[in-house]
């Protein structure tokens, strides 16, 4: 899998904008988190569909992108978490140890 790194509300916009086109997916990482580098590592392992785009952002350094994604998808704020977006909307929302790629993967198929 390559991540993408997400680390500025410019590139969070430009997200919302590419999730008009494509599935956008953002994995929220706590660095001080043991369950958040097993999901990582869980992931990373995992065969990741061509069809999503997937980004990382370390909320510890960017605390301040993370507030803003939870703000704007209306979302609780959580670590590790994902989110799926399509058209500028949080489709799929999961945290802890229940992020997995196949229900990343169905959830992508449903939209």
């Amino acid at each position: 899998m390559k991540w993408n790194k997400l680390e500025t509300e410019t590139q969070w916009q430009q997200i919302l904008e590419n999730s008009k086109q494509r599935l956008q997916l953002v994995y929220k990482h706590s660095t001080r988190c043991s369950i958040s580098s097993v999901v990582k590592s869980r992931l990373e392992r995992a065969n990741a569909p061509a069809g999503i785009d997937f980004y990382f952002l370390d909320l510890i350094s960017f605390r301040s992108v993370s507030n803003k994604i939870a703000e704007d998808m209306r979302v609780i704020h959580e670590s590790p978490q994902v989110l799926l977006i399509k058209d500028g909307e949080c489709i799929y929302n999961e945290s802890h140890t229940g992020i997995n790629m196949d229900d990343i993967v169905a959830e992508g198929m449903r939209a």
